[in-house]
């Protein structure tokens, strides 16, 4: 006997994650949630995340109407909401922890920022991110990924999802079947991913695989086309990557969640609701909408839904697969108890992750004082976001700079007198900053240059601290070494 519109409708309503506005639900969503909603996704430009005290408080009010999934975007180091859209992260992210390569010490900041997120109500993580970043111009993952080593990434991706797990929420591996080797950002079109099944096995699918083995609940795809094993389609839409792959190939039993369907490598050519029935019907269970996708747009993907079922397209038992994992998630969730947050190891981790070549580092204290700090600006990516970085909090007097070799006169006469740093972020990427760097070091050779991206690039003969990672920790550890913390 088949389901009635109604039934389909509260099914689908289990797998959905909305989005909202402001720092308290609005009326719509709580009645979405006493009806049955997946979820929602807190983001910090939408005004979720003023602050921890404020997620708790909406977090608790999303519970008085159900026992929905709370998730957020929370890496530590580049890409945080929690604190760090704020004040950056006091956790290092996965760049310095695979430049440590303590597998322990990565379970540890794992446990404590999963020990922050519960305390606040969240329980779903969307993290770690497991990609194997081998394209060192890669847009969207760079410091985001343990490194460019698949047995590397892979012992660290279990450490970081046991950790996540033992701090009371539920980690979430991305981005299937891996984002590392691409040039594209998926929110800006579906990028390629040029790989046969033999280079797959032996680099993409490696950290996948040993993050399921550590009981990760989780696995996000990405919206990449595998033109071996997608032909054309983002993974995220594609039966053959997510059922054939990553449930049959690598066994996976738990839940499949979509990167954000708003972004243009999943909806751009189809829109939301249609890419919901089709990653849907390829096998994925929980759909992050995005963080736009309000009422409205809830509604229309619902109604999509049940227009597929009816129509045949989408097969109940499918759907009704999906809403199970999801419920299956959330009881497995009422039954953790959080950990203890212990920030510390953070700052920890981020000392232990600084790497100076070139020559020693100067001692400033007893020669002139504190050396003049200049900041260059580096463009971001979507996912990391208006993040702040910097040495600014221990240099009070730091310059800001755009990234020209014309702005060297400038700098050099306010540090005249002074020793001189600069700060860049994957100079790699950004040809100004590069310009600048060799202006100034060719006026100063003494110039000390401070790498707070990938190290990828690095001016011959200059002493260079290398941070691998933007985060407040990261920042702290170059400040102490510098003299200026």
């Amino acid at each position: 006997m088949s389901m009635s519109d109604s039934e389909i409708e509260r099914l689908a309503r289990g797998t959905l994650l909305s989005a909202f506005p402001g720092a308290l639900p609005p009326r719509w969503l709580m009645e979405e949630v006493e009806k049955g909603l997946g979820g929602v996704t807190v983001f910090a430009i939408n005004g979720n995340v003023p602050g921890t005290e404020e997620l708790a408080a909406l977090t608790a009010e999303l519970r008085k109407a159900g026992d929905p999934l709370v998730t957020i975007d929370e890496e530590g180091g580049d890409v945080t909401r929690l604190t760090g859209h704020v004040t950056a992260s006091p956790y290092p992210g996965n760049a310095a922890l695979g430049a440590v390569d303590d597998p322990e010490l990565t379970r540890r900041v794992y446990r404590s920022l999963g020990a922050e997120l519960a305390e606040v109500g969240v329980n779903l993580n969307f993290a770690p991110s497991v990609d194997v970043n081998t394209a060192a111009d890669n847009p969207i993952i760079g410091t985001r990924s343990f490194g460019s080593d698949p047995e590397l990434v892979a012992r660290h991706a279990a450490a970081a999802v046991a950790g996540t797990q033992e701090g009371g929420v539920a980690a979430c591996a991305k981005h299937f079947p891996g984002h590392g080797a691409t040039v594209e950002d998926s929110h800006l079109g579906v990028p390629i991913v040029d790989a046969d099944m033999e280079l797959l096995e032996r680099r993409e699918l490696v950290p996948f695989r040993a993050a399921i083995e550590a009981g990760t609940r989780a696995v996000m795809t990405g919206h990449l086309d595998l033109p071996a094993v997608t032909a054309g389609i983002p993974a995220t839409l594609s039966p053959d990557a997510i059922t054939g792959l990553l449930r049959g190939r690598l066994g996976y039993d738990g839940v499949i969640v979509t990167d954000a369907l708003d972004m243009e490598g999943a909806s751009g050519e189809i829109g939301i609701p249609e890419a919901a029935v089709r990653a849907l019907i390829a096998g994925a269970d929980l759909l992050c909408l995005g963080s736009r996708e309000y009422h409205d747009s809830l509604r229309a993907v619902l109604a999509a839904i049940v227009e597929a079922v009816r129509g045949g397209r989408l097969p109940e038992e499918r759907l009704a697969d999906a809403a199970a994992r999801t419920r299956a998630l959330r009881d497995w969730l009422a039954e953790r108890v959080p950990g203890t947050a212990d920030r510390a190891t953070g700052l920890e981790a981020a000392r232990r992750a600084v790497r100076v070549s070139g020559g020693e580092l100067p001692d400033w204290r007893g020669n002139g004082g504190a050396p003049l700090v200049v900041e260059v600006a580096a463009t971001g990516n979507i996912a990391v976001g208006p993040t702040p970085w910097g040495l600014g909090p221990w240099a009070p007097d730091a310059v800001k700079a755009e990234g020209s070799a014309e702005e060297a006169t400038a700098v050099l006469e306010r540090a005249d007198g002074r020793g001189l740093v600069i700060v860049l972020r994957d100079a790699h990427r950004h040809a100004g900053q590069r310009a600048l760097t060799r202006a100034l070091l060719a006026a100063r050779p003494d110039t000390v240059v401070v790498e707070m991206g990938l190290p990828v690039w690095r001016p011959d003969g200059a002493v260079h601290l290398a941070t691998y990672g933007a985060a407040h920790a990261n920042a702290q550890a170059a400040a102490e070494l510098l003299g200026l913390a």
